[in-house]
């Protein structure tokens, strides 16, 4: 015949995300003891059970528990008063088990830490092993080992191997998964005789949706781009990579013309390619909202297209601040696209940035955002400073207002006009 089920199972951690009943579990169970220092040391210097709580009560009493290293229930070491009935049970059986793996080891441990025992080891009927110690007060205990026991801590040791092996081959994917993405950012600023840019995205996770990019469009151009995917996390990183590559791919046949003069056509007839391959290689409801610059090197002269996205700010060296506002819907989202085409001249002097929605969506411990005005008043304030200098700072700003941990992606493009 077999064993019966044993009612003994290993302490572990019994909360469970899927139990809808409310938690409940053993939190402390009393000893009476004399001296409450004494077996403290006891406890925890020959038995190497963890100190849990050690605090006075608004009684003036001292609470004392303590905990075995793998146990969820604590052991409270109590000093009854002398006229108490309770100081009739200190040298009796506690009626309390511990449940070990390997009763011959742990035996031979306590022991050579000067621990007492009531004989050796025994098997008991229905299964299991079994032995009695004292503590110093000569209140008695049992160490119990049982075969269901050993087999179940077993199995959850080799599930705990599992997972850790799981999560350690997921942080070494995402780490290159982030290294990854950081090399499809341009490394470098791209080399302009009018304008200085500069660049930097700072991610929520190891990887994100946010992308920026300088794209040499040829003829003196160059394209200005940031962008924002929809969702969060890997998904979005793939879809940010598969934009970034129909954006680099189309460059070299950018001011292909076979209709019109490409001065009235583009950056729009650029973007409707764009879209459709966009639409074609994601799912329905995936999209990214997307600010395309177009800038003239010899003229100056800045031709946009913004698709849904946060307004880029130019701020004029005599101060004054031009937004320039969504003209077309955003991309990926409709097969059908057309859009309209915004221009604006830079001067010497004026500061051009593009940001993504996680800049002015930033909050404090309070609940407010950033906002836009924050970061006008920003850019104002550092708008002297070198353009590396000028991001850094700008950065620091968005973090210093929003320190606890970043819950979205935010990318900023900053570029100065000499």
């Amino acid at each position: 015949m077999g064993k019966p089920p044993s009612d003994h199972h290993a302490h572990r951690c019994s909360f469970h995300p899927d139990r809808r009943d409310p938690y409940l579990r053993l939190n402390t169970v009393t000893v009476f003891v004399r001296d409450q220092e004494r077996s403290l040391r006891f406890f925890v210097d020959q038995l190497g059970f963890n100190l849990a709580y050690d605090f006075c009560l608004p009684s003036g009493d001292r609470w004392l528990a303590v905990s075995p290293p793998d146990g969820t229930a604590m052991i409270s070491l109590a000093v009854p008063d002398p006229s108490a009935e309770e100081c009739r049970l200190i040298g009796r059986a506690t009626q309390i088990s511990f449940l070990t793996e390997n009763i011959s080891a742990k035996f031979e441990e306590w022991r050579e830490r000067g621990v007492h025992f009531q004989g050796v080891p025994q098997s008991q009927l229905g299964g299991g092993i079994s032995v009695t110690f004292e503590d110093v007060d000569h209140n008695s205990f049992t160490l119990l080992c049982l075969d269901e026991m050993t087999q179940e801590i077993e199995s959850e040791r080799l599930a705990h191997a599992e997972r850790h092996a799981l999560e350690q081959r997921t942080i070494l994917e995402l780490e290159v998964a982030r290294q990854t993405q950081a090399r499809l950012f341009p490394q470098t600023p791209p080399s302009l005789k009018s304008l200085d840019c500069e660049a930097a995205c700072f991610q929520a996770r190891a990887v994100g949706g946010d992308y920026f990019d300088f794209l040499d469009l040829g003829r003196e151009h160059m394209g200005l781009v940031i962008g924002d995917i929809s969702g969060k996390g890997t998904a979005a990183a793939l879809l940010m990579a598969n934009l970034q590559a129909h954006l680099r791919n189309l460059c070299p046949t950018y001011w292909n013309r076979p209709y019109v003069p490409f001065v009235k056509e583009q950056p729009a007839r650029f973007l409707q390619t764009v879209n459709r391959l966009f639409y074609e290689n994601t799912r329905g409801n995936a999209y990214s909202t997307l600010f395309f610059g177009e800038f003239d090197d010899s003229t100056r002269r800045l031709r946009y297209s913004n698709c849904g996205h946060p307004s880029a700010l130019l701020l004029q060296s005599d101060g004054h601040l031009q937004r320039l506002d969504s003209t077309c819907t955003v991309l990926g989202l409709f097969n059908g696209w057309d859009g309209d085409v915004g221009e604006c001249q830079l001067s010497s002097g004026d500061t051009l940035a593009l940001y993504t929605d996680g800049v002015i969506e930033a909050f404090n411990d309070a609940g407010e955002e950033f906002g836009e005005q924050r970061l006008v008043e920003a850019l104002q304030q550092y708008r002297e400073l070198p353009t590396p200098a000028l991001l850094a700072s700008v950065a620091d700003e968005v973090r210093q207002f929003s320190p606890q941990e970043q819950t979205d992606d935010f990318t900023l493009i900053v570029a100065k006009c000499r």
